[in-house]
């Protein structure tokens, strides 16, 4: 029986889109029964992580297409389109709402009824911000690599998450103090830049998470400590004398085209032939026969480009073998 697996990225943006659904509902009833504007703020903040979630749950789908004649190379960049209009959204629905309420209260005097019940809400909140978070975290991390390396070749849907869930745990921190500090100075606008410093802390994330998926749009090279093995493979073959022009593009996470130039080395190839003992029967029946060796060599000129091709298959098999995740590799003779 086959198991059809999930894309990547798929767990870690799930389990926050269900912690997001319950927190949006437990932080607007907090609100409700406060009128804190820090925590109308997480609750805005929530419901953007909820949509956003919703958004990148479109593009993993999506992006697991399978290649058609319309889109030859699949649909991989359908993830960071989505990912972008995501971010997007941090942006103008969570981090403009956020600090439009927050200098709203700063110029209104907002009373807010603080009660246990709050307190609940943004434990609870914590927690499950906490798990979602720690989730997106195992999934990006690589072992024995720097948390910097991760991030920077991670699932951009998981590191979506983790920037999302980070934030929205360092808000809580914010709305629970300034929420504390209301309650014991009276003034409220405390609570009002608990609001704008949310807002804040989303907009820089919706930046970064942009600017990454701008990048991946754009067809960002695979890692450079891959270009640089694939390119001694090519340069261990006797038949590729040198490397001209190497490039690479993203097609999806882990998925990768590679497009080179190659100055071929014909001499090793016949040499490599001659080794296989594959003329020796021809040179045994035309050794003697001038006409029928002129024969064959018109003949052989045929047998070049496919004996060239059979041997380029054999060198994107190797590169294949070694890096899975190469989908396509190009390889052009200068």
């Amino acid at each position: 029986m086959n198991h059809q697996t999930n894309p990547a990225g798929f767990w870690p943006v799930a389990s926050a889109l269900l912690g997001n659904v319950l927190i949006t509902i437990l932080k607007f009833v907090g609100f409700f029964l406060s009128g804190s504007g820090a925590l109308f703020s997480e609750g805005i903040h929530s419901f953007a992580d909820t949509a956003n979630q919703a958004l990148l749950m479109v593009g993993i789908q999506r992006s697991s297409k399978k290649a058609d004649k319309e889109f030859s190379y699949g649909y991989g960049h359908e993830r960071f389109f989505w990912a972008i209009i995501s971010a997007c959204g941090i942006f103008f629905l969570g981090a403009g709402v956020t600090i439009y309420k927050g200098i709203l209260d700063l110029t209104h005097t907002n009373t807010v009824h603080i009660s246990p019940i709050i307190f609940v809400i943004l434990l609870i909140s914590f927690l499950i911000e906490g798990s979602t978070f720690l989730i997106a975290f195992r999934t990006i991390k690589i072992k024995q690599r720097t948390l910097a390396y991760s991030l920077q070749i991670g699932d951009p849907s998981a590191i979506a998450v983790l920037y999302e869930d980070g934030v929205a745990v360092l808000g809580i921190i914010i709305a629970l103090l300034s929420i504390i500090l209301t309650y014991f100075t009276g003034k409220h606008y405390w609570d009002a830049i608990g609001s704008i410093l949310i807002g804040i802390l989303l907009a820089i994330v919706a930046i970064i998470l942009i600017a990454k998926n701008r990048e991946y749009l754009m067809e960002k090279a695979m890692p450079a400590e891959m270009q640089e093995r694939i390119v001694e493979i090519l340069e261990a073959e006797t038949a590729i004398e040198k490397v001209i022009d190497f490039k690479s593009s993203t097609l999806d996470f882990k998925k990768y085209r590679i497009k080179c130039e190659v100055e071929f080395h014909g001499p090793a190839l016949i040499k490599e032939m001659y080794r296989s003992g594959v003329l020796k029967e021809e040179y045994e029946h035309i050794k003697h026969d001038y006409a029928e060796f002129v024969r064959f060599c018109v003949d052989y000129i045929d047998r070049v480009p496919r004996l060239i091709g059979s041997k380029i298959d054999l060198i994107e098999k190797k590169i294949q073998q070694e890096f899975p995740e190469v989908i396509h590799v190009d390889i052009e003779i200068n």
